[in-house]
C-alpha cells in the first residue's frame, strides 16, 4: 500500500496550487482518503477529506470556499484544488487513507500516509 503526494511548490499569495494523491496497492473506492497538513513548529492539522464515492467531503474552517477534494477512482487518484493561497497555508501537506468508507476528523484513524509535498506561499 502506497500513497504519493505531489503538486506542491512555491506560489505567489492568491495564486492556485492542485495536489493529487497517488495511490497503489488497494482499490480506492472503497475507501475515505483524508489530506492533513504541518506547518513549521505546528502540529498535524486536518485539512480535507472525502468519502469512498464522494459522497461527503469534510473541511477545515481555514480552508472552506478555497479548496475542493475530488477523487477519480478510476486513476486511482484524489486531488486537492487549492485556489486563494495564503501565506498561513505554507506547510507540508500529506494525504492518507482511511481503512472505512466514511472520514473522521481524527488522524489516527488514518493508517497508511503519503510521504508529504511541500507547499510554500510567499510573495
Amino acid at each position: 500500500v502506497q500513497l504519493q503526494a505531489s503538486g506542491g511548490g512555491l506560489v505567489q499569495p492568491s495564486s492556485s496550487l492542485r495536489l493529487s494523491c497517488a495511490v497503489s496497492g488497494f482499490t480506492l473506492s472503497n475507501y475515505a482518503i483524508g489530506w492533513f497538513r504541518q506547518a513549521p513548529g505546528k502540529e498535524r492539522e486536518g485539512v480535507s477529506c472525502i468519502s469512498h464515492a464522494a459522497g461527503s467531503t469534510n473541511y477545515a474552517d481555514s480552508v472552506k470556499g478555497r479548496f475542493t477534494i475530488s477523487r477519480d477512482n478510476a486513476k486511482n487518484t484524489v486531488y486537492l484544488q487549492m485556489n486563494s493561497l495564503k501565506p498561513e497555508d505554507t506547510a507540508v501537506y500529506y494525504c492518507a487513507v482511511r481503512y472505512a468508507l466514511f472520514c473522521s476528523d481524527n488522524s489516527l484513524q488514518y493508517s497508511v500516509w503519503g510521504q508529504g509535498t511541500e507547499v510554500t506561499v510567499s510573495s
